[in-house]
């Protein structure tokens, strides 16, 4: 039997016997985290970080669209462990990223289309060029930004909304991460385009507002989103309103983060998917949502100080750690985050993928401050 089947076999029993881990020092899951989002950039090879590790193969490719968001992180924890390996590994997957951009700007998915860019993709690397350039200040990365940038200001419709070049072709709440990324070059290179094309997608977000959640905000229509792209909106709204100082996007995201916590079990548990109604329609845990979710949270409680998110994003971060296991001298999973709990869940079934490992840190470093 392959190694990968194994090894999942093994997890799925623990799971199936509810068998968590114990909580160690934050610290201790924080490192594990970091030294395996390590391999999975090594197992990308060619300067991109691997997808992450599934049943499905073993370690796969490397995975574009999260590879540029992991940059970031890369260079936040070159500060936080004083380890310059990690900047040097956040400028490689730039470098890396600026050679697999298309010619017309965007980025591609390969496993759908290898020529035909994608809103989404596009943005999460435009996030990961304009930290690169904030740190380097390379003009390379700067030019890939705003190819990145031009291109998204060019397929944004009449309306400048992104309507195309999506994700199963259907217009998606969360790409206010996307303008989120938009916003952050109009910082650093400022022109009309950009910024209109970033505030008509956050506004329409804000049209499908319903008490909280948000119409049209998963993968598929007429689908109870993940916790996963619940959070992308949630965040893309935060983000966007604090850096352009509009309080109706940041207003928006904090009653937003709010209400989730109505879902929020009191170990920490968020069920899966919610609809738009608030309604639970999963009963496994999207573990990723539940980082994205706690950064969020976080990010809420260090700016004004309220104990509902300090606890909310403790909780949140305490039952993603119940399931990382440090201890197992299994390198192709020490410290990783499952995509879901149990690892028979919807969301990522059978897999550890790059991106909730990467939120993990984001959050854990949050919270470093107050997390027990």
């Amino acid at each position: 039997m392959d190694l990968p089947i194994l090894t999942f076999a093994a997890i799925t029993k623990r799971d199936l016997l509810g068998q968590a881990f114990p909580v160690a020092a934050p610290r201790r899951h924080l490192e594990a985290a970091a030294d395996w989002l390590l391999r999975a950039h090594d197992k990308g090879q060619d300067g991109g970080v691997s997808y992450g590790y599934s049943v499905r193969g073993g370690w796969r490719p490397p995975y574009r669209e999260t590879s540029g968001y992991i940059a970031e992180t890369f260079f936040d924890l070159a500060v936080e462990l004083g380890q310059p390996d990690y900047r040097e590994r956040a400028i490689r997957i730039c470098r890396w990223l600026c050679r697999v951009q298309n010619a017309d700007g965007s980025i591609s998915n390969p496993a759908f289309d290898a020529k035909r860019g994608i809103v989404f993709d596009t943005g999460q690397v435009l996030h990961g060029l304009v930290r690169g350039f904030e740190e380097t200040r390379e003009a390379e990365f700067l030019r890939a930004a705003e190819k990145a940038g031009d291109w998204l200001t060019t397929v944004a419709d009449a309306e400048k909304r992104w309507t195309r070049n999506t994700h199963n072709g259907i217009p998606h709440v969360y790409n206010s991460r996307t303008a989120w990324a938009l916003l952050r070059l109009h910082q650093q290179k400022p022109t009309t385009d950009r910024e209109a094309v970033a505030r008509a997608n956050l506004d329409w977000a804000l049209s499908q507002a319903r008490g909280g959640y948000y119409d049209q905000n998963a993968f598929e229509a007429d689908v109870a989103p993940f916790t996963h792209t619940i959070a992308y909106a949630i965040r893309g709204l935060l983000e966007s309103g604090l850096l352009i100082g509009d309080d109706r996007y940041t207003k928006a995201a904090e009653n937003s983060a709010r209400v989730v916590t109505q879902r929020l079990r009191g170990d920490g548990f968020l069920p899966g998917t919610i609809s738009v109604s608030g309604e639970p329609r999963a009963s496994y845990c999207c573990l990723t949502g539940n980082c994205q979710m706690a950064i969020i949270w976080a990010r809420l409680f260090n700016r004004g100080g309220d104990e509902l998110f300090r606890r909310s994003a403790a909780s949140a971060l305490r039952y993603v750690m119940s399931w990382q296991d440090i201890a197992t001298s299994n390198l192709d999973v020490r410290g990783a985050i499952k995509g879901s709990q149990p690892v028979w869940g919807r969301y990522s079934r059978l897999t550890f993928p790059n991106w909730p490992t990467k939120f993990f840190l984001d959050a854990m470093l949050l919270g470093k401050a107050w997390l027990t």
